[in-house]
């Protein structure tokens, strides 16, 4: 469909999962992208498929907690595509489970940067380039753990995936009268690393898999598509919202 022709998008925590899903269908729909993750391989993989299918893709490794390297790939979207319209800022980390009284400073504090002052770094380089072009989405990957269900040993996850929330919906008033739409996506349990390095267990999965009303987890595939609605102008009056895309698993108490 084309539907992000002429656009240019930034895409973090692309070299697996919902990040990779999401760059590859934003190119596929017409986006220039630029990649970011910590591991160079997996993102010039990604870039050169990109690449080889006829889209346009550049691939920048680096700490998405580091504000210069948030800056470098404003820079690189700038320089290299013109410009800046869409940010998928996806990059997180679940960090170290346990309850707060056994979790040390260090891995609470590392959590809280990877997850929560990314996106400030991201937006504070994001925004003035997305003003340039005259609008823009901003997109965050929250999630419903913290928002509509606690889950125990992830306070230091939780309480970062709900500040993004709260990042979101101030940003969204700030930037609305500049055409500047920001969103968080809410995605329920999805069959990637991450999802499988906390359901480790065919018992642990069997769990996870029966917490949603749909009795499964999503698809990386199935989350990029959520994605793609915010980054595209059928969002065009959807703005400051926690959407949830999570299979039921905020309504099932079964």
């Amino acid at each position: 469909m084309n539907i992000l022709a002429n656009k240019v998008a930034i895409v973090t925590g692309a070299s697996t999962g919902i990040g990779y899903a999401t760059a590859k269908l934003f190119a596929k729909e017409g986006a220039a992208v630029v990649v970011a993750a910590r591991r160079q391989t997996e993102l010039d993989d990604l870039a050169d498929s990109i690449n080889a299918e006829g889209g346009r893709a550049l691939a920048l490794a680096g700490d998405v907690g580091n504000e210069a390297f948030a800056k470098a790939l404003v820079d690189k979207a700038v320089s290299h595509f013109g410009g800046l319209d869409i940010a998928f800022n996806n990059a997180a980390i679940l960090g170290a489970m346990g309850p707060v009284s056994e979790m040390s400073q260090t891995d609470w504090n590392q959590v809280i940067a990877t997850n929560l002052t990314s996106a400030f770094l991201a937006a504070k380089y994001q925004l003035p380039a997305m003003e340039a072009r005259k609008g823009g989405s901003l997109i965050f990957t929250s999630t419903f753990v913290g928002y509509t269900a606690g889950m125990p040993g992830m306070a230091a996850y939780a309480a970062s995936k709900a500040g993004l929330i709260g990042l979101t919906q101030v940003l969204a008033t700030e930037h609305g009268p500049q055409n500047i739409r920001v969103n968080a996506l809410l995605p329920g349990g999805t069959d990637t690393a991450a999802g499988r390095e906390f359901a480790n267990t065919p018992e642990a999965l069997a769990f996870v898999r029966n917490l949603h009303a749909l009795k499964r987890m999503a698809t990386p595939d199935e989350i990029a598509q959520s994605a793609l609605y915010l980054a595209s102008d059928a969002s065009s009056f959807t703005t400051g919202s926690a959407m949830l895309v999570d299979g039921g698993v905020s309504i099932n108490r079964v």
